[in-house]
């Protein structure tokens, strides 16, 4: 018996890892990787609608409560009907919970009345969204098999796009990519993929907000997959498609209208660097660059669009491989110095001098003749 307990144990741990790798990889596809702020609201907002339903069914069939209950440890002092009354409270609380989560979500969150209905819409937002992480584990992990299966590799990049610009950076990330060689093709992303978040969002009452883009568009070249979120862009392809993919974005798309960065503070500054017109006002912001409270990845970010925005003042392109094409040099005109002018008198005088000599060697000869 005590090898059978210790087998389903282990059995339970592996088991309770491929789930939250499986649901980990749901959540990205579902939104692609937001900034961390949300990221995190949204992992609890998942963990809790499943903590939910579990809790639902413990109390709606007696006899998964006591499966439930006899694999947890409780102390001796602690009434079993104490367990079965929280669990009933958490069954009735905490999709509320989950839809007061669900409003600080979006960036414009709701007061008074509105507040009061999105709490209500927690429960059958909670509801749905464990319908919807069924499905898109299922996709996540037919997509990863298919990833495997093809041996290529997957990485993302913030790019936070402004309100009503999705269009336009799916067209600049499209045209950066066919200026780096990797020619693509726009295409739909599915319903399996698109269609969720939409759902969510409904139910919700338009609570998500940017996150949810009115359709989610793909673009397709060989090798490689680029997944546009409102917040994200999701990379597959080879190893070497990846990383070709991924220096383009990051030396080309710093005009696109989208933030490269998360924070408001990094935000704020891509702000003030779209307004700079001349180096000196880009060096005009180096000490406020040097003073922001942002983490080094963000700071890194802007220091790069900082140098790209001077070597495009100084008439230098990034090229798509991410050296720097220089534009002609001006020819310089500069005067001779007094030092350059004595030397070319004085080998001038030797010239005359030596000429001279000639002439008159011949002369004496001519005479003597």
């Amino acid at each position: 018996m005590a090898i059978l307990a210790g087998l389903a144990s282990l059995i339970g741990r592996f088991a309770g890892r491929i789930l939250n790798t499986t649901l980990g990889w749901a959540t990205i596809l579902l939104f692609g990787k937001v900034p961390q702020s949300r990221q995190t609201l949204l992992v609890v907002i998942v963990f809790g609608s499943l903590a939910w339903i579990v809790l639902v069914i413990g109390v709606l069939v007696p006899f998964v409560g006591t499966l439930l209950l006899a694999g947890v440890t409780l102390p001796a002092f602690v009434d079993i009907n104490w367990v079965r009354v929280a669990m009933l409270i958490g069954a009735i609380l905490l999709p509320a919970v989950i839809g007061v989560l669900a409003m600080m979500v979006a960036e414009k969150r709701p007061t008074g009345r509105a507040f009061v209905v999105g709490v209500i819409r927690g429960y059958p937002f909670a509801f749905v969204l464990d319908l919807v992480m069924v499905v898109l584990t299922v996709v996540a992990v037919v997509r990863r098999l298919r990833a495997l299966s093809k041996r290529w590799q997957d990485t993302h990049i913030p790019v936070v796009v402004k309100p009503g610009r999705y269009e336009q950076v799916l067209r600049d990330l499209s045209a950066t990519l066919d200026e780096a060689g990797m020619e693509n093709e726009p295409r739909d992303a599915g319903r399996f993929v698109s269609d969720p978040p939409k759902l969510l969002d409904k139910v919700a009452g338009r609570a998500l907000g940017t996150l949810v883009p009115d359709r989610m568009m793909l673009l397709v070249g060989p090798d490689l997959e680029v997944l546009v979120y409102p917040s994200d862009v999701a990379i597959s392809g080879t190893k070497q498609r990846v990383a070709r993919a991924r220096a383009a974005i990051a030396t080309k798309l710093t005009h696109a209208p989208a933030y490269l960065t998360t924070s408001a503070e990094g935000q704020h500054f891509e702000d003030a660097l779209a307004g700079a017109k001349t180096p000196a006002d880009l060096r005009n912001l180096d000490e406020r660059l040097a003073r922001l409270l942002i983490d080094y990845q963000e700071w890194d970010v802007l220091y790069r669009q900082r140098l790209q925005l001077e070597l495009s003042m100084l008439g230098r392109e990034p090229l798509r491989d991410g050296r720097t094409k220089h534009a002609p040099a001006p020819e310089r005109t500069s005067l001779p110095r007094p030092a350059d002018l004595a030397i070319a008198g004085a080998g001038l005088g030797l010239i005359a001098l030596d000429a001279a000599l000639i002439l008159t060697t011949r002369e004496a000869r001519t005479g003597r003749n």
